[in-house]
């Protein structure tokens, strides 16, 4: 809760003195971002078109944001054991997600923590500017992106881009190491799911055997196996194992 108080007032106080300068600045701002945007004859691009370009790249931030963190991960994990449970919409998918983005806001607070030190906070002391700011906070995010990254499907996508041979991970542009990551990522949260399924498929088979030895071949056995596997997984402190295990995945 300490670090997670620390970041949101570090994000506060950068959003404050920009808040404060967006009225005169932004007209100005935009015209510099946009400017080499601009018609055959170097006019910049109008203001109503480069307020589309600020709200379209806006849209398309949080899905980046969530692809290099560890939402990823978590929230197939957690699809995949709602499945396994035999559940169609319990718990429902808001409480997934959110319980999937407090996660990753866990694993992903020292990271948050390095990006504050190294890149808000001397940005909103007016130390840096925003180009140095967010190069700094790639450098954060990359690195955390890298240990989670199989070198196999960084090798992969080095190869389809025939891209030459890096001396060090720092050097992995994000065009290669973004679907690197979300590839392994894919990969590590179905060798968890897969592993989660295989209790609850036991229970599956041994209902099933016995209501067919019985001749009740009418009964769902899903039906009759559904308050079993709840019973397991309240017995065995299913949540807290798997909110724990999905933390330490990350270490």
């Amino acid at each position: 809760m300490k670090r997670l108080t620390a970041i949101l007032g570090a994000l506060a106080a950068l959003a404050i003195p920009a808040a404060a300068k967006a009225q005169a600045a932004v007209p100005g701002a935009l015209d510099r971002a946009f400017g080499e945007l601009g018609g055959a004859g170097g006019e910049p691009l109008s203001m109503s078109l480069q307020l589309l370009l600020v709200m379209g790249l806006l849209t398309i931030l949080p899905a980046l944001v969530l692809m290099m963190t560890s939402f990823t991960r978590i929230i197939v994990v957690l699809a995949i054991l709602r499945q396994a449970l035999g559940l169609q919409q319990s718990p429902p998918n808001q409480v997934l997600i959110g319980l999937s983005l407090f996660l990753s806001l866990f694993v992903m607070a020292p990271t948050l923590e390095r990006v504050n030190d190294a890149a808000i906070a001397p940005y909103a002391a007016g130390q840096m500017n925003a180009e140095q700011a967010i190069e700094v906070a790639g450098d954060q995010f990359h690195a955390f992106m890298i240990r989670q990254t199989r070198e196999r499907d960084l090798q992969m996508f080095a190869d389809i881009a025939n891209a030459p041979k890096f001396a060090s991970t720092a050097e992995v542009p994000f065009s290669i190491l973004l679907p690197a990551f979300v590839t392994s990522e894919l990969k590590t949260a179905f060798q968890i799911g897969f592993m989660l399924f295989l209790p609850f498929l036991v229970i599956d088979l041994v209902v099933s055997s016995v209501l067919m030895s019985l001749g009740m071949m009418m009964m769902s056995p899903m039906l009759v196996s559904l308050p079993f596997k709840l019973l397991l997984f309240v017995l065995v402190d299913g949540w807290a194992l798997l909110m724990g295990s999905l933390a330490s995945s990350f270490a």
